[in-house]
Formats: C-alpha cells, structure tokens, sequence
C-alpha cells in the first residue's frame, strides 16, 4: 500500500483505509474497510447483529412509522412495508430479491461512506449502497454519518417506484461524467435538495421524499410544516448554485410537481449547464441557503 499522499482516493477503488470526503469531521469515517471489495461492496455478516442492534433498529422504525401520515409522499408510505419485519435488521439479500422483481435494482453493502465514483458507478449499475452498520444507543437521536437505518428506511422505498428508481441510475451515470468533468460539487447540490432533502408538490399538500427527511426524527415535520424554511419551485440552475449546511436542519427546500420531472432533469447532456452555472456563480456569486430570488414561486407550509 502506498502513502496517503500517493494514493489516489477518489479513484472509487477501495484501498483498504476510509476514503477522504467532503466536509469537515472529528474523525475518519468509521467502518471495516479492509473486508470490502475492490468496488467498496461487503457482504452483509446478518449474524453480527446483537439484540441491542435489532432493538434499536426497531425503535427507530416503529418512531419514523408514527410520523409518515400526512408528511411523507404516497409513494414512499405504499413501499416502505417491502422492506420486511419491523423488529429486526432487515437481510439485504431479502430486500434485493424484491426490488430486482419491482424496478431491476439491488442493494449492496458497504462499510460507510464511499468516494463519488465508486458510488456513482454503483447508482449507474442499478445498485444502491447501503452502509451495514447500525448507530449506537448514544446515537438513538442524531448519528454524524448514514447508517443501516438511514440508508435502508430513508432511500430503499423509493427505489420501488420505477420513475425513481430510472431518475437514481440517470444521477448515477451523470455522476461518472460530472467527476470528468470536475463538476461534482454542482451534481452533488442537486442530490442533496432533491434525493435527500427534497419535496413533492401533492394534491394533498406538500410531502417529503428526500431521505434524509424521511429517516430524520424532527426535520420531517419542520419540512413540510413549520414557517420558517423557505420552499421554493424546483430550478436545476438556481439549484446547482446554491450551497447547503449538513450540520442544521435546512433553511431552503426545493419542492418538484412530480417524480418524472426530476427524471426529465437528468435527460440533457450536463455539459452546458455546468458552463452557464459556472459563468453565472463567476459573474453573481453562489447563493447561501436560505435566499429566495424575486420572482421565484414559494410554497406554503402544508398544516400541521
């Protein structure tokens, strides 16, 4: 093994040592890298589970259930049942089987937090990373990175919706062409307001798709229903220009009309909008989370 200074960590081949990540931490990203392929992906060891993992795992679920009504899109709450047995760590062999009959995909375990081309390539493929881990007792609350639960309860349901589930492998195979283009800032800006902090415009109100609201204790709920975040119309420029905060709960959200607009999104070639995206943050600046542009269409919060 070389040196970290001669090792190349975004090159999406594992090398054995946590990869270097976006973003600022008190420490490594934790996980068992050394057991994972050459593409990140581990086999799940099912057995590794206690009873306190199982337990917390359940706890988690039945607190994130009591909340979908009213909060989460339709959706979501119509597949999140094909994840299995509340009372116990799913196996992801399990869930795969009935994704790949659903929409074609799979998911694949992971230590923990993967470089952006291994991830894409993965997406691109039609497997979603999952980390196999579960967050300690302590951590009941509020975990720094995603584990089992966030990204098996807040990501995997959706993957059962065939719009969806094509919108994630076109984001994937962006992705691949994004790192070559040294845009994978900009890409990443769209996944976090949409895949993980996105959402949907309803008959019924606004409703949260994005993941991270979904598995997150508090911010389903201030998402779609407190006064303070502004919501404002999904806009893949304004978007890719606007920065995001990961440690507080978000101050803007973007709302789409439907899943198949964010998958018509990802049908253009990304190579000239990363050029007027760049010539416009070069010529106005970027925009910090929380700004709403004259002009632009705002959301109400959907009632408590």
């Amino acid at each position: 093994m070389g040196t970290a200074a001669s090792i190349d960590f975004h090159s999406g081949v594992n090398r054995g040592v946590p990869p270097v990540t976006y973003g600022e931490g008190d420490r490594p990203p934790r996980g068992d890298y050394a057991r994972a392929r050459a593409d990140y992906t581990c086999e799940q060891d099912w057995a590794q589970y206690s009873a306190a993992d199982h337990d917390t795992y359940r706890r988690l679920y039945a607190r994130q259930m009591a909340q979908l009504p009213g909060l989460a899109c339709d959706e979501f709450i119509a597949a999140v049942g094909q994840l299995g047995a509340p009372d116990r760590i799913p196996r992801f062999d399990d869930v795969s089987e009935r994704l790949m009959k659903a929409t074609g995909w799979q998911i694949v375990g992971v230590p923990g937090l993967i470089p952006e081309e291994a991830f894409f390539a993965l997406l691109a493929a039609r497997k979603f990373p999952v980390t196999d881990w579960i967050r300690r007792p302590d951590e009941f609350d509020y975990v720094v990175e995603p584990d089992i639960f966030h990204d098996l309860f807040g990501h995997v349901p959706l993957l059962f919706d065939p719009v969806f589930a094509d919108y994630m492998q076109a984001y994937g195979e962006g992705g691949l062409k994004a790192s070559r283009l040294d845009a994978c800032e900009l890409l990443a800006r769209l996944y976090w307001y949409t895949v993980e902090f996105g959402l949907i415009a309803t008959p019924q109100g606004l409703r949260a798709y994005g993941a991270g609201i979904l598995s997150s204790a508090g911010e389903l709920r201030y998402s779609v229903t407190d006064p303070a975040p502004r919501r404002v119309a999904f806009d893949l420029r304004r978007m890719m220009r606007t920065r995001y905060k990961i440690d507080t709960y978000q101050a803007i959200y973007f709302v789409i009309d439907s899943f198949a607009q964010l998958f018509d999104a990802t049908a253009p070639d990304f190579a000239p909008l990363y050029r007027d995206v760049r010539a416009s943050i070069a010529r106005d600046g970027e925009l910090a989370a929380g700004v709403v542009l004259a002009g632009e269409r705002e959301f109400a919060p959907a009632s408590a």
